[in-house]
């Protein structure tokens, strides 16, 4: 053997040489320089801890990945019922002011001369008052002729009537509204045959 031969071999703690470990990503370079210039060991125990560590950063990353999502369905549930409860206070406030609609509609309907001022006052009233319910979305239900649909009408008669259909509405004794689509009043009818 020549002296160059001769140089003590690196030994490690453990009865057993450690499995050499390659660092990922970036650090792969730095440790390929440290290979380069010596190598790196490591030991078992090290090699252990260090799988360990990874599997926390995993579960650590799912745990948050979980915890982000059901962040963001608790967000879009809260707004959902956010605006659900602006829209039942809404159909509530309007379902209690269609009193005054029937009374104005009764008024305006009640018999008196086409130069009444009070009749005209009222059907003007009567007027900005469909107007304010229209551009607060609320429409009424188109129930005379129509054919009976029991979610949209509440039948409190029935006629035999030979010139109307099959369920049909023969007349409107209350009128009905709707919000959007859903129902606010049903429209109280009389159903024919």
């Amino acid at each position: 053997m020549t002296e160059e031969n001769k140089q003590p071999l690196e030994e490690t703690p453990e009865t057993e040489a450690a499995p050499e470990v390659q660092p990922e990503g970036e650090k792969a370079a730095k440790g390929k320089k440290k290979k380069e210039k010596g190598g790196v060991t490591f030991t078992r125990e090290q090699v252990e801890q260090m799988e360990l560590a990874v599997k926390q950063l995993e579960t650590t990353k799912d745990q948050f990945a979980r915890l982000a999502a059901e962040y963001d369905n608790y967000r879009k549930r809260t707004a959902k019922e956010k605006e659900t409860l602006y829209q039942d206070a809404k159909a509530d406030t309007i379902k209690e002011f269609l009193a005054v609609y029937d009374n104005l509609e009764r008024a305006a309907a009640a018999p008196g001369g086409e130069d009444d001022p009070h009749k005209k006052g009222l059907e003007m009233i009567f007027t900005q008052y469909k107007e304010l319910l229209k551009k607060l979305g609320v429409a009424e239900i188109e129930a005379q002729g129509q054919p009976f649909d029991p979610e949209r009408h509440a039948a409190v008669m029935h006629v035999d009537d030979e010139n109307l259909g099959e369920n049909e509405v023969a007349q409107v004794f209350q009128a009905g509204f709707l919000m959007g689509d859903r129902v606010i009043r049903h429209a109280v009818v009389q159903v024919a045959n």
